[in-house]
C-alpha cells in the first residue's frame, strides 16, 4: 500500500508498509543528475554525491562512516543521468537514526576545503579505475556517440581536466541551486508505519525553505556515429543501437517485451543463436534506457576481434527477422513471465520497493502499482512488437561504439558502417 504526502514547502514523502519484513529503506532523491551540468562542471553532481560523506556540523567522516554500522545497518549513494539518491537500510527499530544521518548530510554537509582536494583526487583514481574498464567505459561512448554535444551523452564522472580544476565555488553554487527541498524526494519502505515516518520527517524538513528550479529540458537530438578507441585489451567491446523511449512513452511495455525477447536474457535470441549455437562470444545482451524526454537502445558483444563481422551480420539479421516475420507466441509468453517475474522477485527486497517509490515520482508523479505494469506487459501483442520494431530498429539509425586492440580505427569503421548499408 502506498501513501504520499507533500509538504508546504515541496518535498514529496512516499512510503510503503511491509509488516513480514524487519528492516526499513530511507531515500533522499534529489531531483538533480549530470544532465543538468555544462561542459564547465562536468561531473559536480558526482563529486557532491562524494562530499556528502565528509562530514557535517554534528559528525565527522568516521561520524557517518560508523553511525549505521554500528547498528548492522547500509549507508550509500549513486549518481545518474538525472537524478541522485542518498539512502539507508536498517532495522526498523533504527528508523530514527537513519532519518537523522541522511537529513544531517543533506542539509549540514560542511564542504570543507581540505576535503574537497582529497575526494578530486579519489575520484581522479576513479576515473582512471574506470578507464580501465573497456566493458563498462564502452557504453557512456556509446551514448557520447548518439548524443554527442548534449549532457546526457557525457559520463556521469565527468572529465579529469574538470575535476582536477573545479573550485569550491562552483561546487558550492551547484549544491545551493539544486539541493533545496523543492528538488527533493524522500522514499520510505519496510516494517514503518506511515504516521511514524511523517511525524518523524515533518519537523526536519518542513522548516526548511529553498527556490524551486525548474529543469531546462532540451531533449538531445540523436547523431548517426561510429566511435572506436584503441586499446590493448583481450577482447573487443561493442556497442550498436539507435534512440530508444522516453520513460512515460505510451510504447514503453511494448518495448520493454521486445528488449526481452532480443536480448533480455539467457533465452534470448541474440544470447542463444550467437553465444549458445555459434560460440562466438562470451557475453552479448541488449538494454533500454529511458529518460524524461529520450531513450536509448543497445546491444553489447564482448567478443575476439575477429568475430566482429559475423557477430555484426548476426544481430541485425535478428533485428531485421522481428520486423520481417516477428514474433511467436511462446517467445511472447515467454518474455512476458520473465518480466513479470523479475519485477514480482525485486519486491522481496526493501531497497527495490523504496527505489521504485523515488523514482516513480521523480519521473512520473505517481506510483504504478506492480499489478497495473503486469496488466500493461499482458496486453503487449506480436502485432505490436513488429510494428515498433520497424519504426525503432532502422540499422539506418545505428550508431556504435568499440573499445579493442587494433591499429586502424578508420578501416574498423569502414568494414562496420558497410554492414549497415
Amino acid at each position: 500500500m502506498f501513501q504520499k504526502v507533500t509538504l508546504d514547502n515541496n518535498v514529496h514523502i512516499l512510503t510503503e508498509d511491509i509488516p513480514h519484513v524487519r528492516s526499513v529503506a530511507v531515500g533522499f532523491f534529489v531531483d538533480v543528475g549530470s544532465r543538468d551540468e555544462d561542459n564547465e562542471v562536468s561531473g559536480v553532481s558526482h563529486f557532491i554525491e562524494h562530499l556528502m560523506f565528509k562530514g557535517t556540523k554534528r559528525r565527522t567522516a568516521k561520524d557517518i562512516a560508523e553511525t549505521l554500522d554500528a547498528v548492522g545497518g547500509q549507508l550509500n549513494a549513486f549518481t545518474t543521468k538525472e537524478f541522485t539518491c542518498y539512502y539507508a537500510r536498517v532495522l526498523d527499530e533504527y528508523f530514527d537514526l537513519a532519518v537523522d544521518l541522511l537529513s544531517d548530510m543533506f542539509f549540514d554537509s560542511k564542504f570543507e576545503l581540505r576535503d574537497i582536494d582529497k575526494e578530486r583526487n579519489v575520484i581522479l583514481e576513479e576515473i582512471k579505475m574506470y578507464e580501465d574498464a573497456p566493458d563498462e567505459l564502452v557504453h557512456d561512448i556509446f551514448a557520447g556517440s548518439m548524443w554527442k554535444s548534449h549532457a546526457l551523452g557525457r559520463p556521469i564522472i565527468g572529465t579529469a581536466d574538470v575535476i582536477a580544476g573545479i573550485s569550491r565555488d562552483k561546487i558550492m553554487d551547484y549544491y545551493h541551486k539544486y539541493y533545496n527541498p523543492a528538488k527533493l524526494t524522500v522514499a520510505v519502505a519496510g516494517n514503518i508505519d506511515h504516521e511514524r515516518v511523517i511525524s518523524k520527517l515533518r519537523p526536519i524538513l518542513e522548516p526548511k525553505q529553498g527556490n524551486p528550479t525548474v529543469r531546462r529540458m532540451i531533449t538531445p537530438a540523436p547523431h548517426r556515429e561510429v566511435i572506436c578507441r584503441s586499446k590493448e585489451t583481450e577482447q573487443v567491446h561493442l556497442c550498436i543501437g539507435t534512440p530508444g523511449l522516453k520513460l512515460n512513452d505510451d510504447n514503453i511495455y511494448v518495448f520493454q517485451v521486445t528488449n526481452t525477447i532480443l536480448g533480455g536474457g539467457l533465452s534470448s535470441r541474440l544470447f542463444q543463436e550467437i553465444r549458445e549455437q555459434r560460440g562466438l562470444v562470451y557475453t552479448v545482451y541488449s538494454y533500454h534506457t529511458s529518460y524524461h524526454d529520450a531513450g536509448l537502445f543497445c546491444v553489447y558483444a564482448g567478443l575476439s576481434k575477429e568475430n566482429i563481422d559475423e557477430v555484426m551480420e548476426l544481430t541485425l539479421k535478428q533485428v531485421r527477422d522481428i520486423q520481417v516475420n516477428g514474433v511467436n507466441q511462446q517467445e511472447l509468453q515467454r518474455a512476458k513471465d520473465q518480466l513479470k517475474g523479475n519485477l514480482l522477485l525485486s519486491l522481496e527486497n526493501v531497497n527495490t520497493r523504496m527505489s521504485r517509490l523515488g523514482k516513480s515520482q521523480l519521473y512520473l508523479g505517481k506510483v504504478i502499482p506492480p499489478e497495473e505494469i503486469v496488466a500493461l506487459v499482458n496486453k503487449v501483442t506480436a502485432d505490436e512488437i513488429q510494428e515498433l520494431s520497424r519504426q525503432m530498429l532502422k540499422p539506418e539509425n545505428f550508431s556504435l561504439a568499440a573499445i579493442g586492440p587494433w591499429e586502424d580505427c578508420g578501416n574498423l569503421k569502414k568494414i562496420l558502417t558497410g554492414l549497415w548499408v
